[in-house]
Order: structure tokens, then C-alpha cells, then sequence
């Protein structure tokens, strides 16, 4: 399947109480859209939109890998870029306006199932560390979505576990996968996060949406593997089967 570009605009973007938090041109971070690439395989019971990590755009080949895969597996996809990329700027985005452009990825990935014949579709969000944790930060301010997967949650910079980006995980309420390298200096010690994910069903008791962890053995943060020299491509596919079999196992 060959991906659709597309652009997503940002000139209606609001904060969390449905504030307008454009500038005075209507631009946000600067820019009036963003670039998308949008995929859906014939037999679609679900889309997944899928943001980029703080160093990468979405055009990086591990998000190309993992989203022609989850579209094999039934699953549209949404990639999309940030405000800061679309401006050629290197520093991210500050939150409100990664969140603010989070919301518009998702309605615009709502508009397209709709447009599809689909508009019960559940729409799940999924990113690469500061993608996913935007995603979060979206969806414990009232973003809808079905569930989230993370790939590689920066749970903390490398070498400051004291400096955990939790706080407000407990705010959602939404089925959570946490993918992550046994070697993510992002995640080290690794039993911080199996105690963050342990704290977070407690919370949930037995009635609770699923909270899974599931470590990649000998992984860093990109999920690469010492010694196994693997393409970005080949890498990302590889979570794919992961991601789609807990949605698949969490139905909105």
C-alpha cells in the first residue's frame, strides 16, 4: 500500500477548554498545517495516528516500517509531522502547541474514517518517545482516544530518574502500552517503569482499562540490539504484531 500525503490544518487549534491558542496571523508554532501521510488497507477496523520523536520527522524509515506494517495488519494509519519540523526548526515544540497539534491529528484522522464510511472507528494514538508522550500529555487533558502505544516512553533524560515525566499518566483513563528497550537510557533503571505501570493498575483496580509493559531484550531506545544490525525499516515493523494485538485485545 503507498501512503497519501496530506496536510493537516492548525489554524483552528485550541487548548484543553477549547481555547484558541494560535497566534495572531492563526498560526501555530508559526506554521498553518502540517504534513501527514495517511494509509488504509481495505479491510480497516481501526486507525492508528502515529507521531515522530523529538529528533526524527515522519518520514523516518523506523515509522515508515511500523506503519506499512500495522496497515498489514488492519489498522489505518496517520503519521504526522510537528509545527517545529514544518518550520525546519531543530528545538521541539513546546507542550500546548505539540498537544494542540495532537488534536488536530486526531480529528482529522476521525474525519477520514468518516469519510470512509466509518465513523465509530476507534482512533488510538501511538508516538516515538516525545510523540507519545505529547500523545499522553493529549489524552490526560481530555483528547478522545481508544487506547495509546508508546514506542520507547521517555520516562526520564538519561542519567536523571529523579527527573520522571509522570505526573500526569494518572490522568489517563485509556488502555496504555508501554514499549520499551531493556537498554533505554530513557528508562534506566528499568524497574522505575515496572513500578510506574504496577502504581498505575493499582490505581485502575480490576475495572480499570489494561495497562501493559512489554520489554524488548538488549534494546535501546531506538530498539536497536547490540550486535544485530538490523534497518530503522525493519525495526519498526517488528512492534507492530505487539501494538495491534493489544489493540485488537482492548476494543473501544
Amino acid at each position: 500500500m503507498t501512503d497519501e500525503a496530506v496536510r493537516i490544518d492548525v489554524t483552528r487549534a485550541t487548548d484543553a477548554a477549547g481555547a484558541r491558542i494560535t497566534d495572531a496571523s492563526g498560526l501555530l508554532g508559526g506554521v498553518s498545517s502540517v504534513a501527514g501521510r495517511s494509509g488504509r488497507p481495505a479491510d480497516a477496523w481501526a486507525t492508528l495516528v502515529i507521531a515522530h520523536g523529538a529528533g526524527t520527522g515522519l518520514e523516518h524509515p523506523f515509522l515508515e516500517g511500523f506503519a506499512t506494517a500495522v496497515q498489514g495488519l488492519g489498522v489505518a494509519t496517520l503519521r504526522f509531522d510537528f509545527p517545529y519540523r514544518e518550520a525546519g526548526r531543530k528545538f521541539p515544540d513546546r507542550a500546548p502547541v505539540a498537544i494542540a497539534t495532537w488534536r488536530a491529528a486526531v480529528e482529522f484522522a476521525r474525519a477520514r474514517s468518516t469519510e470512509a464510511g466509518a465513523p465509530d472507528e476507534p482512533i488510538w494514538v501511538s508516538g516515538k518517545s516525545f510523540g507519545g508522550r505529547m500523545a499522553s500529555m493529549a489524552v490526560a487533558e481530555g483528547m478522545p482516544a481508544a487506547g495509546l502505544a508508546f514506542l520507547g516512553y521517555p520516562l526520564h533524560p538519561p542519567g536523571r530518574p529523579e527527573k520522571a515525566r509522570t505526573e500526569h499518566l494518572p490522568d489517563v483513563a485509556a488502555p496504555m502500552l508501554f514499549l520499551q528497550g531493556r537498554n533505554d537510557p530513557f528508562a534506566a533503571p528499568n524497574d522505575q517503569l515496572d513500578d510506574l505501570v504496577a502504581g498505575l493498575r493499582l490505581e485502575r483496580g480490576s475495572t480499570g482499562a489494561a495497562i501493559a509493559l512489554e520489554w524488548i531484550a538488549d534494546a535501546n531506545h531506538s530498539f536497536e540490539v547490540k550486535g544485530r544490525k538490523r534497518p530503522a525499516h525493519e525495526i519498526g515493523a517488528s512492534l507492530a504484531a505487539s501494538v495491534v494485538d493489544f489493540m485488537r485485545a482492548n476494543p473501544a
